[in-house]
Order: structure tokens, then C-alpha cells, then sequence
């Protein structure tokens, strides 16, 4: 598992969507979901990014280790 803060969006979730395996979010009641080109489940993370006035902490689990570098990787260039 991985706790980001997520300042672009819309980079994050392109880089996300570029993974070969699921990226799965945990939600606030607990359960996790794939999140790699769902754009319902995308959606809902948008509508949390902008009341939190453009910023989200999540927590991750990257079942790739390569799918996981790269989110890491666009994490770091992005701070």
C-alpha cells in the first residue's frame, strides 16, 4: 500500500490508466477499487479532488511492481 497526495488529477489518473494491472483505491467504507480506466470510479475521485479544493490523499495497492514504479515515479516528478 502507497498514501499519495494528489495535486494533478488529471496526470495522476493517466498515469494510472497507462498501468497493465488494477490500481485499486481504498474507499472510505473499506473496500478497494480498481481504479485503471473506470472512468465512474475516476469520477468520483475528480468530485473529491475539487471539494477538497484541488488536492486528494488516497491509498493505493499496485499489485505490479513496474505499474507501481511508474506511479512512484510520476509521484516524485510531480512534487
Amino acid at each position: 500500500m502507497v498514501k499519495l497526495n494528489i495535486l494533478n488529477m488529471k496526470n495522476f489518473l493517466d498515469t494510472v490508466d497507462a498501468c497493465r494491472e488494477e490500481v485499486c483505491v481504498f474507499c472510505e467504507d473499506g473496500t478497494k477499487r480498481n481504479i485503471r480506466r473506470d472512468r465512474e470510479a475516476q469520477n468520483r475521485l475528480w468530485e473529491q479532488y475539487r471539494r477538497n479544493r484541488n488536492c486528494l490523499g488516497i491509498r493505493l495497492e499496485i499489485s505490479n511492481p513496474k505499474d507501481y514504479m511508474s506511479i512512484v515515479s510520476y509521484y516524485a516528478g510531480d512534487c
